[in-house]
């Protein structure tokens, strides 16, 4: 009986609930604001810095295409010839209806100028004088308008050698030989020049108005001001020169609510061609006193931004945050956390809220970016 009841108590302890785990190991981070580099991403688009279409003023059958589709071509360079028989056949015209006039205008001239002396010794009617005055200025007004006439048949001869208004990059042939221009409604061609080039992008909304709240980033966002435009190509790389901020569109789209900010970049290695799209990165926007965490502590879920924190208890709990830009590969937090508050940052996915951690401290609450191992002293440097 005395074997069988230590055998029961056996059993029984056996039974008993097992001991509680061991609090999950977490790393943390203490919330310390701190002066950040804010480097906020855009889509951005490569824009020609001056782009021309090329057309004809008169129209006609093309007889010359000299220029080479997408070569340099120098303002002055010709690039269509139209058919000039008839501008020719109207300019001579022209200029013989101008002799015609002149002509007369010198025989007006010499019927005036021997009538006025016969006036005074009253050998003409003083009506005779007076007609032949009058013809004297017909005539003179006939001259300007045939003189007119001249010019604008020589404007359109002219215009049927067709140049470069400009020096740049001449694009594809619209029309070729034989084909006939009806006039200024037909484009040949175009020409752009791609370097310098532009690179726009457009801020959301709410992006420019913190820009406008804080009187610094306000500053370097002015046009010509302080901030860096730097533009990333498809591959990751980014422009080895960066670009200035060179006008703001004035008027917002109420398409996007949006402004058009637009960069303007070297080109000499053709890097950037119109019509390109490219990631837009700003550099030296300082933001003071900011709240900076690592990208890998902020969850991403349904359209939320979620991070987990460490009360007194060392208890977790879930904390809705928004995220307002980058600073090197982490978080710019504006609304949700405060100094002082501890953040997980290794371990989330082990853990949920209610949980009790054992956290330790990561290694430095900046240690987490290379752009925050600098001190606040060698930012202000910058």
């Amino acid at each position: 009986m005395a074997l069988a009841a230590t055998v029961a108590v056996a059993a029984c302890r056996k039974a008993g609930p097992p001991p509680p785990p061991p609090p999950t190991e977490v790393s943390v981070v203490t919330i310390s604001p701190t002066d950040a580099e804010e480097n906020p991403e855009f889509a951005g688009q490569v824009e020609a810095f001056r782009s021309v279409q090329v057309r004809a003023k008169v129209s006609g059958v093309i007889t010359a295409r000299p220029f080479a589709e997408g070569a340099q071509v120098r303002a002055g360079d010709v690039l269509y010839r139209i058919d000039p028989t008839t501008y020719s056949a109207d300019f001579r015209s022209a200029r013989a209806r101008l002799a015609e006039t002149q002509a007369q205008l010198g025989n007006a001239t010499t019927s005036a100028a021997r009538l006025r002396p016969l006036l005074a010794e009253h050998a003409v009617a003083q009506q005779d004088v007076d007609n032949a005055e009058s013809m004297l200025q017909q005539q003179s007004a006939a001259v300007d308008v045939a003189r007119a006439g001249v010019d604008r048949a020589r404007k359109d001869f002219d215009e049927t050698v067709i140049r470069a208004e400009i020096s740049g990059r001449a694009g594809r042939a619209l029309l070729d030989l034989g084909a006939r221009v009806s006039g200024p409604g037909d484009i040949l061609t175009t020409i752009d020049v791609i370097d310098p080039v532009y690179v726009s992008f457009r801020p959301s909304a709410d992006q420019q108005f913190r820009w406008k709240r804080d009187p610094a980033l306000r500053g370097a966002m002015e046009r010509g001001g302080s901030a860096r435009v730097q533009a990333v190509l498809s591959d990751g790389s980014a422009l080895p020169v960066t670009g200035r901020i060179g006008f703001i569109d004035p008027v917002v789209d109420p398409q996007t609510g949006t402004q058009q900010y637009r960069a303007e970049f070297a080109s000499r290695d053709r890097l950037l061609l119109p019509g390109q799209f490219v990631r837009v990165r700003l550099l030296g926007l300082t933001r003071h006193n900011a709240i900076v965490i690592p990208q890998r502590a902020v969850l991403q879920q349904m359209g939320r931004q979620t991070v987990y924190v460490v009360d007194a208890a060392n208890k977790i709990a879930a904390r809705d945050v928004k995220a307002s830009g980058w600073t090197g590969s982490s978080w710019l937090i504006e609304q949700g956390l405060v100094a002082g508050e501890r953040v997980v940052v290794d371990g989330v996915q082990k853990i949920g809220p209610g949980a009790v951690v054992k956290p330790t401290q990561l290694v430095s609450a900046v240690a987490f970016d290379d752009r925050h191992l600098a001190t606040a002293g060698v930012k202000a440097q910058r």
